[in-house]
């Protein structure tokens, strides 16, 4: 049966079958997620204590501090990780969240701030959403720009100059660079040290466009020029390779002008290593992204993620994370469905 689909219609079959292979995936990481938060030391219950203990023992009589002692007995322990349902083993827990999910569609509760996670996600997701995007797109127009320029270019002192700096950024640590462009943002007062305006968008649209802009220019550049050396450096040797290719010897011999040769053929060719590596960029822009939003104190979901983890709290670290596999593994599969539209050459389950 599923041999007879796979030959009648083998794109259909390859989109589903990397569909259910995105899910699977998800599952897997769900659940070692809870075991990885299950081996961390601590739990939210203590994190509650150690906070309790924190505000009595600014006091200063002693009755405080033993109140304080004497607020988390034993068996209130037990009882407040009952209620959160954290003293059941973490598979356990995970089958439960997991029900929940995809039953009653309710990803649960801020075990902290106890709001709803989807709120907590939604006003969240949209800033980290917009930063992504904007860094693609500006990625990919100027990799293809400058690849197709550069490939004409090879081997002059422009080439050779453009390659190492492409080659310098590429390689240098994305932390680092984050910090030192938020000492120069610091020193000369020429931008903001914080990666998002102090006012909502709904106060004054105009006003906050220009300030959004302002203050994500250093964190946006610093993605860029992470991300464009080794995309850039992809394009230009796959036009190289191209170039060199015999058909583009028949091309020119037919007299085919050297622009359509270009763009017209060599160019296209260039897609396919871009759209089967467009997935993995898209990884890198939301962990970089993440690094960033701590830095820049932008109020995305990797800034979330990270104070969830910070405080064990298991259904928003959970969500967050999910979210954001989501969107990578959602990136594969559109790259491998791109990769088959683009090039006819792809057969998948065609039989040899």
């Amino acid at each position: 049966m599923l041999n007879k689909i796979k030959r009648k219609a083998p794109l259909a079959y390859f989109i589903v079958s990397r569909i259910i292979t995105m899910f699977v995936l998800l599952f897997l990481l769900g659940f070692a997620l809870f075991g990885l938060m299950e081996l961390a030391p601590g739990d939210i219950v203590d994190q509650m204590m150690a906070q309790q203990i924190m505000v009595a023992g600014q006091g200063e009589t002693s009755a405080n501090r033993a109140g304080a002692d004497n607020a988390f007995s034993e068996e209130q322990l037990a009882k407040t990780r009952a209620e959160f349902g954290i003293d059941k083993p973490f598979y356990i827990q995970y089958f439960k969240w997991l029900k929940r999910v995809v039953v009653d569609h309710d990803l649960g509760v801020s075990l902290i701030s106890r709001a709803p996670v989807s709120f907590l996600l939604s006003s969240r997701i949209g800033n980290s959403l917009l930063l992504n995007l904007i860094s693609l797109v500006l990625i990919t127009i100027f990799s293809f720009l400058l690849g197709v320029y550069f490939s004409s270019k090879a081997g002059t002192r422009l080439d050779v100059g453009v390659t190492f700096f492409a080659l310098f950024f590429h390689a240098f640590p994305g932390i680092l660079l984050l910090i030192l462009f938020q000492l120069i943002a610091s020193v000369t007062g020429l931008f903001p040290v914080t990666a998002y305006p102090d006012f909502p968008f709904s106060e004054a649209p105009v006003k906050f466009t220009f300030s959004y802009m302002h203050h994500i220019f250093l964190p946006l550049f610093c993605s860029f020029l992470g991300g464009v050396g080794g995309t850039m450096r992809t394009i230009r040797a796959t036009m190289l390779d191209q170039l060199g290719m015999p058909y583009v010897f028949a091309l020119r011999a037919r007299g085919i002008s050297e622009r359509r040769v270009y763009l017209n053929h060599a160019f296209r060719n260039t897609l396919n290593p871009y759209i089967t590596g467009s997935a993995n960029l898209l990884a890198s822009l939301f962990s970089g992204s993440l690094i960033m939003e701590i830095i820049f104190a932008y109020p995305g979901v990797g800034r979330l993620t990270y104070e969830a983890v910070l405080q064990h709290d298991i259904n928003l670290v959970l969500a967050n994370s999910m979210f954001i596999s989501f969107l990578v593994l959602l990136g594969m599969v559109i790259s491998d469905i791109l990769l088959a539209v683009v090039d006819p050459r792809i057969r998948y389950g065609a039989e040899k």
